[in-house]
């Protein structure tokens, strides 16, 4: 696949510099003016893309070149296709990789893509030396095009003047832009694992309104067009389509206590064949009773505890569906929804019991990073030796249960439940800390239909009987 389309790279020198809120102000203030902007998101997140798609009105993609091959990246471009720009926002530090050398950071990924990068550079306390940092990182990679600069908080008129007279004074790369330090609350509130999501804000449009306003006053919108028009074509294959299957109906727990989905793993499900049903346990109604599996994602079950643990007629319909052979594949927040116990600030509280774990939310990283494993027992959703390859983001680990040595994966690398394992396997439940991206690895897709179809056979064998 050739790709011809405008494109740039939005990045930082490090993470909380500021590109986010940028980007987002782009984006919208962009389609304000009837660019369509495909907006992606470099490496495994959620929480920036749901915001990125808010702010363009569109899907918003990931890319990743340690989790994602080519195949993968170019399906994930050809989706967002067409459009008049491809808005890419890196993760972390320009050059922040696996390794010491960079190893699928932004910078490379920018690459990959023959995309110009725009530097978002926050200026706190800072006048000649954001000159010599921007230097740094031309210098560091020349391959990387560095096309230009955007000053964050910039706090005076007098900083604004020196930084460009630095930068100009070195033949640095242009300033595009020059957004001034908020003298008001950020209106991207953070909190662990990142900001709040734009599922949960409260006031989710008017944040994306203030930062378009602060781009539209302090970035020079056409030289972003400009820049992002001398993107070269560039290829990349794509992926095979997946064959639809048997019809099944999959329930997805869908809300804001559970908001972490690839929008490609809900693609493959109904592309697969699978006609998707979202639940919300908040609203504590019986699961479903026609659905043949369940698939539930991460988020912040941990900040809705009370409410979880209130919702008994969901919590009750959930056990006697498993207990009837449904099959239910969680990730992250899904596993500790699935628990007995959820403790969260020494208070205990009590989930779905599904399984027979207890889980302690804590105010520390438990695991955070890619992940590869590979299944080494049966089960009902990976065939033995299936490689994984995905990431896990989790302040939360599993402190008991007689199901926490149930494990189904050895961990090359990550954490998962711990021991180096992860992929608690129980009758038709999969619960791990894992999150797989679908078109990284396809099997995921593949063995969740696949379980619903027997289900829904031997559901209706039982009905030809009765």
């Amino acid at each position: 696949m050739r790709v011809n389309t405008p494109r740039v790279v939005v990045a930082g020198l490090a993470g909380d510099s500021g590109k986010t809120l940028v980007c987002l102000g782009i984006a919208r203030a962009l389609v304000e003016r009837g660019v369509g902007v495909a907006p992606f998101k470099k490496g495994p997140d959620y929480i920036d893309a749901a915001w990125l798609a808010a702010a363009a009105g569109r899907t918003a993609r990931n890319l990743d070149t340690f989790m994602m091959n080519d195949e993968a990246m170019g399906e994930a471009v050809a989706r967002s296709l067409p459009a008049d720009l491809l808005l890419v926002e890196g993760n972390r530090g320009l050059f922040d990789g696996l390794d010491a050398r960079g190893t699928h950071s932004t910078g490379e990924l920018a690459k990959r893509l023959r995309a110009p990068v725009l530097l978002v550079v926050d200026v706190t306390k800072t006048t000649r030396t954001a000159a010599a940092m921007v230097l740094g990182c031309r210098a560091l990679d020349p391959q990387v095009e560095l096309a230009g600069v955007i000053l964050n908080r910039v706090a005076t008129a007098r900083q604004e003047s020196l930084i460009r007279e630095a930068l100009a004074a070195v033949d640095g790369p242009p300033v595009v832009g020059a957004v001034p330090r908020l003298r008001q609350a950020e209106p991207l509130p953070g909190r662990h694992l990142g900001l709040v999501t734009a599922a949960e804000h409260p006031d989710r449009e008017s944040a994306i309104e203030q930062a378009a306003e602060l781009v539209r006053g302090h970035v020079d919108l056409e030289t972003v067009l400009a820049t992002a028009s001398m993107a070269p074509p560039f290829e990349l294959p794509r992926a095979r389509p997946m064959s639809p299957g048997l019809p099944a109906r999959v329930a997805v727990l869908h809300d804001d206590v559970f908001s972490f989905f690839y929008p490609e793993n809900l693609e493959a499900l109904e592309s697969g064949g699978a006609e998707l049903v979202l639940v919300s346990p908040r609203d504590d109604r019986p699961l479903p009773e026609d659905v043949d599996a369940l698939y539930i994602g991460g988020g912040f079950p941990e900040m809705y505890a009370r409410e979880l643990t209130a919702a008994r007629s969901f919590a009750g319909s959930l056990s006697a569906a498993v207990a009837a052979g449904l099959p239910v594949y969680a990730e992250c927040g899904g596993l500790m929804l699935l628990a007995r116990e959820l403790i969260v600030d020494g208070i205990t509280h009590r989930m779905t019991g599904v399984l027979d774990l207890v889980v302690e939310h804590t105010r520390r990283p438990q695991g955070h990073g890619y992940v590869v494993g590979r299944v080494d027992r049966e089960n009902h959703f990976f065939p033995v030796g299936t490689r994984l390859c995905g990431h896990e983001f989790h302040y939360s680990h599993v402190v008991g249960g007689a199901d926490a040595e149930a494990t189904a994966a050895g961990l090359e690398r990550g954490t998962g439940v711990g021991g180096g394992r992860d992929g608690i396997a129980k009758g038709r439940v999969w619960a791990s800390y894992t999150h797989l991206h679908a078109l990284a690895v396809p099997q995921w897709s593949a063995g969740l239909l696949n379980a619903a179809r027997v289900f829904r056979h031997e559901r209706s064998r039982v009905l030809a009987w009765s």
